[in-house]
C-alpha cells in the first residue's frame, strides 16, 4: 500500500516538475525576459515564467495575483516600485501549484496581507513538506471559504470559490471596477491543462465552473488566464472561455466513448487531438487523457 502511494506521488510530481520546466524553457529565445503591461484602469498583467500574473496600481498601495517564482516575482516588485513607492497591500493566490506560489517568497517583509481559499493553504503545505522546501515558501495569512472582498483605493477586489476545478482550491479574483478578472488555472486557453487529479481536480464541476463564470460576468469583462499556448493571449474574453469549456467538454466525451468501446488506457493514451476542440494542441494531452479516465472509471 505504502508503495502504491509512493509511486502515485512520484508519478504526479514528476507530471508537475514536467509542467513546470515546460513554463521555464518553452519561451523563443529573442522574446524580452518579461512582459508587464497595463490592460486598464490601473490593472495589469506580469509574464516571465509560470503562470500568469495580474497587477493593480491602486492610490494607497498595490495588489499581486500570483506570484511564479522568486527569481521572476522579484522582477514584478522592480517593476512596481517603478510605478511609485507604495505599500504592497496584498499578493492574492489563485490556488497552490508552484509555478503561482513560488514566489511568494521574495515578498517575504514586505506585504501586508496573503491571501488564498483554504483548499489552497493545505495543499500548499502538504506540497511543501512532501518537496522538503517548507523554509523556502511563504505561505497565506489569509483564508475563505466561498469568497473574500476588499476594497484597495478606488478599486474593490472580490474572490469567487465555485468548487473543485483545475484543483480543489481555484478562485477567481476580479476587479470589480476594472472588470479584470484573473481566472488562474481554471483557464488554459488553447493549451492542454493540467488537471490535478490528486488535489481534487474534477472535470465535470471545472465545466460547470466556466458556465457560471459565462453567466455572472458581463460582455465588457477581461479575462487574464492562467496559461496559454500563444504568450500573446494570456487575455480575452467569453468567447475563450467557452472554447476552453468545449474542450473539456469534448475531452469527457471522447474518453467515455472510447471506454465503451472497450479500450484500455493505454490505447486511449495513444490520441494526438480531441474530436470536437482541434485548437487545443502541443504537449500534454495524455495528462487530460488520464484525468478523465479517471474520473469516469470512479463513477
Amino acid at each position: 500500500m505504502e508503495r502504491r502511494r509512493f509511486l502515485k506521488q512520484a508519478t504526479l510530481t514528476a507530471a508537475v516538475m514536467a509542467f513546470i520546466k515546460g513554463e521555464v524553457f518553452s519561451a523563443p529565445a529573442n522574446r524580452r525576459d518579461f512582459n508587464f503591461k497595463e490592460i486598464r484602469n490601473g490593472v495589469g498583467y506580469f509574464t516571465e515564467q509560470g503562470g500568469t500574473i495580474a497587477w493593480l496600481n491602486a492610490k494607497t498601495g498595490y495588489a499581486v495575483v500570483d506570484s511564479q517564482f522568486p527569481n521572476t516575482a522579484v522582477n514584478l516588485i522592480q517593476e512596481l516600485k517603478n510605478l511609485g513607492d507604495k505599500p504592497i497591500k496584498y499578493l492574492l493566490n489563485t490556488h497552490h501549484h508552484g509555478d503561482h506560489t513560488g514566489g511568494n517568497i521574495a515578498f517575504k517583509g514586505i506585504v501586508e496581507h496573503i491571501v488564498a481559499h483554504q483548499n489552497a493553504l493545505v495543499n500548499h503545505k502538504l506540497a511543501a513538506e512532501k518537496a522538503n522546501n517548507v523554509d523556502k515558501q511563504l505561505f497565506a495569512t489569509t483564508t475563505f471559504g466561498k469568497g473574500w472582498r476588499a476594497p484597495l483605493g478606488d478599486e474593490r477586489i472580490e474572490a469567487y470559490y465555485y468548487g473543485s476545478g483545475h484543483t480543489n482550491g481555484d478562485v477567481v479574483y476580479h476587479f470589480q471596477n476594472a472588470n479584470i478578472a484573473h481566472m488562474g488555472d481554471l483557464m488554459f486557453n488553447r493549451r492542454f491543462p493540467f488537471i490535478d487529479k490528486e488535489n481534487g481536480a474534477h472535470i465535470g464541476n471545472w465545466i460547470t465552473i466556466l458556465d457560471t463564470v459565462v453567466k455572472q460576468f458581463d460582455g465588457d469583462t477581461i479575462f487574464i488566464f492562467g496559461h496559454a499556448k500563444d504568450p500573446q493571449q494570456i487575455t480575452g474574453n467569453k468567447a475563450d472561455i467557452l472554447a476552453f469549456r468545449n474542450y473539456l467538454d469534448s475531452l469527457l466525451i471522447f474518453v467515455q466513448k472510447e471506454i465503451t468501446a472497450g479500450k484500455p488506457l493505454s490505447e486511449i493514451l495513444k490520441a494526438t487531438t480531441i474530436p470536437g476542440a482541434p485548437e487545443w494542441t502541443g504537449d500534454g494531452i495524455q495528462r487530460s487523457l488520464n484525468a478523465a479516465y479517471t474520473e469516469l472509471t470512479a463513477r
